[in-house]
């Protein structure tokens, strides 16, 4: 079976719930990693995620079933950036971003 690169990019920010903001596969998706990282939004891997979130289209809001899976991932993203969940809604700084 020949593994096929994809990646599902989501905003958070000042939505109510996560958004998917773009999808790609094969040379396109290692293309909007590459960008993103140079963005410098922070990209995990999640193989399990990804699957489900591909099944979404752009400018899809995730589903409540996965909540849980996103928020670990954008506690991790808040982290990193030193910020607190909200920071981004009462200052205007910029939201968080991930693509996985």
């Amino acid at each position: 079976m020949k593994y096929i690169k994809q990646a599902v990019a989501l905003e958070y920010g000042m939505n109510a719930v996560p958004v998917v903001t773009a999808k790609a596969d094969a040379d396109l998706a290692e293309h909007l990693i590459e960008e993103a990282r140079r963005q410098g939004v922070y990209v995990t891997e999640d193989p399990q995620l990804l699957a489900l979130l591909s099944r979404l289209n752009v400018d899809d809001e995730i589903p409540p079933e996965l909540y849980t899976a996103v928020a670990v991932i954008l506690s991790w993203v808040y982290w990193l950036k030193g910020m607190r969940p909200g920071d981004e809604k009462r200052s205007g700084r910029p939201g968080v971003d991930e693509a996985a």
